[in-house]
């Protein structure tokens, strides 16, 4: 091969990498800017007047404010300098972790301080009331098993008051011995002898308390009852007796002595001629009015006692509660 051929196959040279523009810098160019501007207000003045208010119109004076104004042409540019910070990269923002909702255990503890105001203290004085007054209202009664219901013939208990001569036993022993209720009527002792029995249930497998119904034997027909006619002296004098014997009999018992109670009251026996019955038979009415009074007698009841408590025939519990200890 020539020359020619290798001169021919040999590579050009690499161009040469162009050469970065280099902007001027900002004074210099503060100062092209001033420059122009002053040729071009030279050019203004020279075309033709200007305004008298106009910086054309004093040369001289703009030729010495003119390096004023390169100043703070500068002086705004380094001002504004640090604007033009990098900005900074933020790191990845990250999810928050779900906040446990609070427990059964938490909020009651959050709550509790709630406890210490004067409302809730209020409310806790009045619960706390209440429950004593319930228990002072359910307290646990005598064991009562056996109740002795015991009904006079005619009269009433302040008759028998009045006239002491012919109810010798009923004052000086029976009065001394019981708490009286003069206000009582026949029916509200039958009520509270009833209640009275069914007061406490007995527990299982003894024996179930009972109600033991004693009535005095009506006063005989002719001549046989003038002793005892009704609404005569000797009518009270046959229920003293009557009474006397039968309290003599029951308040003997074990069965007393240990759980009983006995309520007297009057009430109007009749015989079977006069309320149509057969031969033998008898009655005994219970009154309301007048007030026949009633004594309780019993190890549970106060002795020698004269009560104004009055029957309560929708809650009997409150009767048995005052009036037996």
């Amino acid at each position: 091969m020539d020359e020619n051929d290798q001169t021919s196959q040999t590579p050009p040279p690499a161009a040469a990498p162009p050469r970065p523009v280099r902007l001027p810098r900002r004074r210099w160019a503060a100062a092209l800017a001033a420059g122009t501007l002053g040729v071009g207000i030279a050019i203004g003045a020279a075309i033709g007047p200007a305004p008298a208010s106009s910086l054309a119109g004093d040369v001289p004076g703009l030729a010495k404010e003119l390096p004023l104004l390169i100043a703070g042409i500068e002086a705004k540019h380094r001002a504004a300098a640090p604007a033009q910070a990098p900005v900074r990269s933020e790191p990845p923002a990250t999810t928050p972790e779900a906040t446990p909702a609070p427990s059964a255990a938490s909020s009651t503890r959050a709550a509790s301080p709630a406890s210490s105001s004067p409302a809730a203290a209020s409310e806790e004085t009045t619960s706390t009331t209440k429950r004593s007054a319930s228990k002072k209202s359910t307290k646990k009664l005598p064991a009562i098993t056996n109740v002795w219901l015991i009904e006079l013939s005619g009269g009433t208990f302040e008759q028998a008051l009045a006239e002491k001569t012919a109810a010798p036993y009923i004052n000086g022993t029976v009065v001394p011995a019981s708490t009286l209720l003069e206000s009582w009527s026949a029916l509200d002792a039958s009520a509270f002898a009833a209640e009275a029995t069914l007061a406490e249930p007995p527990a299982a497998g003894a024996t179930p308390p009972l109600l033991h119904s004693i009535v005095q034997p009506p006063c005989p027909e002719g001549a046989a009852g003038a002793a005892c006619a009704p609404e005569t002296p000797g009518q009270l004098t046959s229920a003293d007796e009557f009474l006397k014997a039968t309290l003599a009999n029951v308040m003997a018992l074990t069965t007393y002595k240990e759980h009983g109670l006995i309520v007297v009251t009057f009430a109007t026996v009749g015989i079977a001629s006069q309320s149509e019955l057969p031969a033998g038979a008898s009655t005994a009415t219970l009154a309301y009015q007048p007030p026949a009074g009633v004594a309780l007698i019993s190890p549970f009841a106060k002795p020698g006692a004269t009560s104004s408590v009055a029957f309560n025939p929708t809650s009997p519990r409150q009767s048995l509660e005052k009036l037996l200890r």
